[in-house]
């Protein structure tokens, strides 16, 4: 068992890291103050080909795995970019990842390259406002009428809508009263983002200013059936194709964040001076900041073992979901330490790490609550009964 990266893993992270450099600390500081997408840094990196890590090269990717990806997103996270540039290409990483699967190959040439090639954005358009994360209730409807199907409802927590050429979307196709299983009766589509028949409002948030999220209102939204992905009814099916690599790369933004916050804490620790010493020299400093370290390497281990295992094709559910918990809790621990670890110059934002722990709580939220995760654990790997 060889737990060192390989060369091409750690080119990889070399290139990454050079790419970030261009973009600031005084950068992610003005994005946070003002927003704005961060076109130019997903521009960078688009030019470099890394928008498709995980893209076949048949439509224009590298063909890398998971474990490439997960290196990639820990780095741009640990630039300092964290979870403002992370987010700004995530989607690219593992959203199209059901088309990869269960579309045709018009249907992946058509989609999945311009992804990949950054000369498109998406966004995923599943939660709803009624529902969370109880994705079988979902209410938008999705209805045939001969070749289009027309789409009425709401979705929110829509991240990068305000900036999106197109959407997957999952809609409701047959009303849940008509199926047998609530897991039945729902459609993926990808399509055009038709604003006109979209009506986007964005949510005003903690932080990650510049990659924005919204609710969005469909009013007769009209689909070709061209871009219904599979057969009509299996979309949750489909979906669950791209929730364990999400779960992963959004684990390794984690674990990035994290360690920079604690570089940012420790370099301040052996800098500042109370009471005629250093205040790392104190074991009070020191000991949360060593704790946080050992957290956050065994979060990134158990990362590293979930991707090992998806990019291998075999089961890694129970895996996938430990990496998200812990990294999103070791990425909090550590986020927090750093702005008490600064004291009160942590609170200014000319000292970045309240940003740190603005942004760490969407790993540590999403895409699944970490009560929903051990709920996973405890029913899926431990066979206790189901709580919910």
């Amino acid at each position: 068992m060889d737990f060192n990266l390989t060369s091409e893993q750690e080119a990889i992270r070399d290139a990454i890291a050079r790419i970030c450099a261009d973009f600031d600390d005084a950068y992610w500081l003005k994005k946070d103050r003002e927003g704005g997408f961060p076109q130019d840094f997903y521009e960078a990196l688009a030019r470099e080909g890394w928008l498709g890590i995980c893209t076949a090269e048949a439509q224009g990717g590298a063909g890398l795995g998971v474990t490439e990806a997960a290196i990639m997103m820990r780095t741009i996270a640990e630039s300092g970019a964290g979870m403002s540039g992370a987010s700004a290409v995530h989607i690219n990483i593992f959203g199209l990842k059901p088309v990869d699967v269960f579309g045709t190959e018009e249907q992946k040439n058509r989609m999945i390259r311009p992804m990949a090639e950054g000369r498109e954005k998406a966004c995923f358009a599943v939660t709803e406002p009624n529902t969370g994360l109880n994705t079988t209730q979902l209410k938008l409807r999705a209805e045939r009428r001969g070749d289009t199907y027309h789409v009425s409802g709401q979705k929110v927590w829509i991240s990068t809508a305000q900036v999106a050429d197109r959407i997957l979307l999952l809609a409701r196709t047959t009303p849940l009263e008509e199926v047998t299983k609530p897991t039945q009766g729902l459609s993926l589509f990808y399509t055009r983002f038709d604003r006109e028949r979209i009506r986007t409002r964005e949510i005003e948030k903690m932080g990650r200013k510049c990659v924005d999220s919204n609710e969005l209102f469909f009013e007769d939204f009209q689909i070709p059936a061209e871009d219904l992905i599979g057969q009509e009814g299996e979309g949750f099916r489909y979906i669950l194709q791209g929730m364990n690599p999400e779960r992963i790369l959004i684990a390794a933004e984690a674990v990035g964040l994290g360690m920079c916050a604690l570089k940012r804490a420790t370099q301040y620790a052996r800098e500042r001076v109370v009471f005629n010493r250093p205040i790392g020299q104190n074991q009070g400093i020191q000991h949360p900041l060593a704790q946080n370290w050992c957290a956050l390497e065994a979060a990134w281990l158990m990362v590293m073992k979930a991707a090992a295992l998806y990019d291998a094709g075999q089961p890694c559910g129970a895996e996938a979901n430990a990496a998200k918990y812990l990294a999103g809790e070791a990425g909090f621990d550590a986020c927090q330490q750093a702005v008490m670890t600064h004291g009160g110059f942590g609170y200014a934002k000319e000292y970045h790490v309240e940003r740190y722990l603005r942004e760490v709580m969407v790993p540590r939220i999403a895409p699944i609550s970490p009560q929903l995760v051990l709920s996973y654990i405890a029913e899926r790997v431990l066979d206790l009964p189901k709580s919910y």
